[in-house]
């Protein structure tokens, strides 16, 4: 079985966007929107130099509420595996979740099991991959990211700094990362630590 390193994609590989009209932060909804944060590309091509598959798990509701359409959607998931490409970086798999409960497209409202902070993607990627969970990191910059990966048997590492709002919800959602980092470069040297341990239990290494 493989290792995975499950990524989310807005504020993990790719800046998130402001909308001053609505007064909040969201997912790119064009093309000319998507960015991907520095570092990425090199972190993405670290964890495969690692033995890891690298793979999206996210939360993209913007056809639900009506931002986007799947054309738009496709055009800038294009765009970032273009840009990936471009310093050398690829994914080994993407796994998005387009339903919300309060959705404006009535086929895309419905609970589901695939929306984090439900494992339902982390579950199928490691179905279709053949990873092993528990060998296996879920990344993302929120505490439903955490939930989803601590479900479905990950370590886990937030993106972002520690605040005392973010201890009070760490407590009440019982979602304790592993690790708290800044950006997605320093989590490469979370697991790799991680994975030379792991690497001197199986051989015996006392050190």
């Amino acid at each position: 079985m493989y290792r995975g390193v499950f990524l989310d994609r807005d504020g993990v590989i790719n800046e998130l966007v402001y909308y001053p009209e609505h007064g909040v932060v969201d997912s790119p909804f064009t093309t000319k929107q998507f960015k991907l944060l520095p570092g990425a590309c090199e972190a993405i091509n670290k964890f495969h130099e690692l033995g890891f598959k690298v793979i999206i798990v996210s939360n993209q509701p913007g056809m639900a509420k009506g931002y986007l359409s799947q054309e738009t959607f496709d055009k800038i998931r294009k765009r970032m595996n273009d840009d990936l490409a471009k310093e050398g970086a690829s994914l080994d798999g993407e796994y998005y979740c387009f339903h919300h409960p309060e959705a404006r497209v009535a086929r895309l409202k419905v609970n589901c099991e695939c929306r984090k902070p439900e494992p339902g993607l982390l579950l199928q990627a490691a179905k279709d991959l053949n990873i092993d969970l528990s060998q296996s990191w879920m990344i993302g910059d929120g505490l439903t990211d955490i939930q989803a990966g601590k479900s479905a048997g990950c370590q886990t590492i937030l993106l972002g700094r520690m605040k005392c709002e973010l201890c009070r919800l760490m407590e009440e959602m019982d979602a304790y990362p592993d690790a708290i980092v800044a950006n997605l470069l320093e989590t490469v040297g979370v697991i790799s630590q991680t994975n030379i341990a792991s690497m001197r239990v199986e051989h015996g290494d006392p050190r």
